[in-house]
């Protein structure tokens, strides 16, 4: 049995990778063994003589793997940090699925638990007639939602959470994520996402101005995500 979940956010910049090292430092900590995934990266930097995204090198750190399993955890890096269809186009490439569901399948073979990180929000172009509910539907993994708690948090978190409904895939939880210093009613915005999220609240993580995912690893509770594959 496949075991895992893909993280998507309520927009760009609202923190994945961050709350995807939490998550993974998380279930680790409660004896999962994990691995990390992400399919599309927008940005290169070199890297010990390679190419690689820092959020996938983030990703790997946190799960305590090499490097050596880096072209299945991003089978498609882009190097210029931007939408993924355009960066594609600008590299005369056209992202498909294919080698994707490869990597996955290569990375679900080891038996881990997932944690796979999407790209942008939940509905970004990723070519002609592609988009990335297209790739959340191909892993096929319930999803977590991060939350980017900032004003027009709630308009994107229902919103998202309705596309996720209408795509027939099932929201598992969500983590809401300090991404400003202070927000306005904070606790009261939590709290109305809470009753109409229709998912359970996995942790907050509060602001940190140099965040370290370790110690937020200490606010996410992984027992809900957990259940779902007992």
């Amino acid at each position: 049995m496949k075991r895992g979940v893909f993280v998507t956010g309520t927009d760009t910049g609202v923190g994945k990778t961050l709350a995807c090292c939490a998550l993974i430092h998380a279930l680790r900590e409660v004896g999962v063994e994990v691995l990390p995934m992400k399919p599309i990266a927008a940005g290169a930097i070199e890297r010990d003589g390679r190419w690689a995204n820092e959020d996938s090198l983030a990703l790997l750190a946190a799960a305590g793997s090499d490097g050596s399993i880096l072209s299945d955890v991003t089978p498609i890096l882009l190097r210029e940090a931007m939408a993924p269809h355009l960066a594609a186009r600008h590299e005369n490439r056209a992202i498909a699925l294919a080698p994707i569901e490869a990597s996955f399948e290569r990375l679900a073979a080891r038996r881990r638990f997932i944690v796979v990180e999407g790209v942008g929000g939940f509905k970004v172009p990723l070519g002609e007639n592609l988009d990335t509910v297209d790739l959340a539907r191909a892993i096929g993994f319930p999803l977590v939602l991060v939350v980017g708690m900032r004003l027009g948090c709630l308009n994107h978190a229902l919103l998202t959470a309705e596309s996720i409904e209408r795509a027939g895939l099932r929201l598992a939880g969500w983590i809401a994520n300090a991404v400003v210093p202070a927000m306005a009613a904070v606790d009261e915005n939590v709290v109305a996402l809470e009753e109409r999220l229709g998912a359970p609240l996995l942790g907050r993580l509060p602001y940190r101005t140099h965040p370290d995912p370790r110690s937020l690893a200490l606010h996410i509770d992984t027992r809900a995500l957990l259940q779902e594959f007992e």
